[in-house]
């Protein structure tokens, strides 16, 4: 089992979006705060950033955000977290919540989100991120993404091994309890993954 006490969460600032992607940020950050954990994301005031952050913090965990300057001078930043660490840049913050993280989940989200989760399977691709990265695919939101990778694989851009960078979860509590399941990978996989 992982020790788990940072878990980096990927999310949408949308507030335009369907009740059930709410209802699961709501679900998610209630089971990690229940659990005493400290969730890392990108600090925002609305969406499902805001929403994740807020469950976590009313069901007992602690939440981190990561924002950059630009960002905060915008008043885009939730100013309840329990602690904000504001940062120059995008680039910056993303390496940061990276290195803070004990595991990943990716929740729905557009560009911004989509950008982050496959930039963090690059670098565990590359053995420059060793711990899991669960994709908490809402109501097959993650479905056409998933399809895409699998095609990566199939046509020979990524190496069938790859498909192991990530698991997938339906509900939040599998993905909680993939966070802590899912194997770490080591420095044999390192070596690997730089071949």
């Amino acid at each position: 089992m992982n020790d788990i006490k940072n878990v980096c969460v990927y999310s949408a600032s949308s507030t335009k979006i369907a009740p059930i992607y709410y209802a699961a940020a709501e679900k998610l950050g209630h089971l990690l705060g229940a659990r005493g954990l400290n969730v890392i994301n990108g600090a925002g005031s609305i969406g499902l950033m805001s929403t994740t952050a807020n469950a976590t913090l009313s069901a007992g965990g602690t939440v981190t955000g990561v924002i950059p300057r630009f960002m905060v001078e915008q008043g885009w930043h939730h100013t309840g977290l329990t602690k904000l660490i504001e940062v120059e840049t995008m680039h910056e913050r993303k390496q940061l919540m990276a290195d803070m993280s004990d595991g990943v989940i990716a929740l729905p989200g557009g560009c911004g989100t989509m950008e982050e989760l496959l930039e963090i399977i690059t670098w565990k691709q590359l053995g420059l991120y060793l711990k899991p990265i669960v994709i908490l695919n809402v109501d097959g939101y993650f479905n056409p993404l998933l399809k895409m990778l699998q095609r990566a694989i199939d046509q020979s851009f990524m190496r069938k091994e790859h498909a192991n960078i990530w698991v997938v979860a339906k509900t939040p509590k599998k993905a909680v309890e993939l966070l802590y399941s899912t194997p770490m990978w080591d420095k044999e996989v390192r070596k690997f993954a730089a071949l």
